[in-house]
């Protein structure tokens, strides 16, 4: 269980997420080995889910994912499901 985000925005086609993912905290609390957060890269934007492991963690990535969609787009939707 957790908060799901979709973060849509015009994704180049040629968009390369490498420089994204080498920013980005393990996605596991290696203490107990549980999954924090994850993410999707998808055509129309990123899929992130916050599994409510570590708001520290999880709030840096989410806001990493909002600030890669604002650098390609002016105009980004993010719908919490």
């Amino acid at each position: 269980m957790g908060v799901e985000y979709k973060i849509k925005f015009a994704m180049p086609t040629d968009f390369n997420p490498s420089v994204l993912f080498n920013k980005l905290s393990s996605p596991i609390d290696r203490a107990s080995m549980i999954e924090i957060y994850n993410y999707a890269v998808e055509s129309d934007g990123f899929h992130f889910v916050d599994h409510l492991v570590s708001r520290d963690v999880a709030s840096v990535a989410l806001r990493l994912f909002i600030d890669e969609a604002l650098i390609h787009s002016p105009f980004i939707q993010i719908i919490e499901s």
